[in-house]
């Protein structure tokens, strides 16, 4: 067999993927054939595909088939979007919120098989991220996004800026990343009304296995909407 035509190994693993759509079984020696690679290379590639967790199902000396359709149709992405989405997953994979930043790891595999490789000749991983545990993650990041999630109440012991301590009952309703800093807003119950509190500051979390209800006045819509209404600072 002649030498296998120089593609990036994103690339066909793409075009792997453009065969398989159709539903049919496909021999390794055909799509070895039509890729002008070795069989064994696409031995390589399907492994790849299967370990991802797309629906492909077969093995070698039988063939290959795409058992269910992808979930995310095509799109054509321009290289500005391309860019932007291999930042962003970069970024949370090294996050601080651990569940996150494994779900985006393991999405950066998924959008590697997928995509088309970056302009960069030398970095053959779109996607390439690895892990990195933050030396100052917040402890009760993924207890948070779980509550928020569910709209359950919880009980926080909180150092306020003043150095003392308080206990509140809040309903927890967005997280946010500003530099290095997480903030909570929620809705406290003890004050009636939004706070802004720093993740870092909240030194005991405890569910309350209680849901809120959506009450006008203290959703996140509402807490919004009122900061968009404050005047500018002169």
């Amino acid at each position: 067999m002649s030498a296998e035509k120089p593609v990036r190994r994103t690339d066909r693993l793409y075009d792997l993927i453009q065969i398989l759509r159709d539903g049919r079984l496909h021999r390794a020696s055909e799509m070895a054939d039509r890729l002008q690679v070795s069989t064994r290379t696409i031995w390589r590639d399907m492994a790849t595909l299967m370990a991802s967790g797309l629906p492909v199902e077969g093995e070698r000396g039988i063939g290959y088939v795409l058992r269910a359709p992808i979930t995310l149709p095509p799109m054509i992405l321009s290289g500005d979007e391309i860019e932007a989405l291999r930042l962003g997953v970069r970024l949370v994979a090294q996050g601080d919120d651990p569940a996150l930043a494994r779900a985006a790891r393991s999405l950066a595999g998924k959008f590697a098989s997928v995509t088309p490789a970056p302009g960069n000749p030398e970095d053959d991983e779109l996607f390439g991220v690895s892990a990195r545990a933050s030396e100052r993650a917040p402890v009760h990041l993924p207890l948070l996004r779980e509550a928020i999630r569910n709209r359950e109440r919880v009980t926080i012991t909180y150092i306020e800026a003043d150095g003392s301590e308080s206990h509140q009952d809040i309903r927890p309703l967005e997280m946010d990343l500003t530099g290095r800093v997480w903030t909570l807003t929620a809705w406290c119950e003890h004050r009636a009304g939004f706070r802004s509190l720093r993740i870092d500051r909240i030194v005991a979390l405890t569910g309350t296995d209680e849901t809120f209800p959506r009450e006008p006045g203290r959703e996140l819509a509402d807490f919004h909407a009122r900061e968009t209404a404050l005047p500018d600072e002169p």
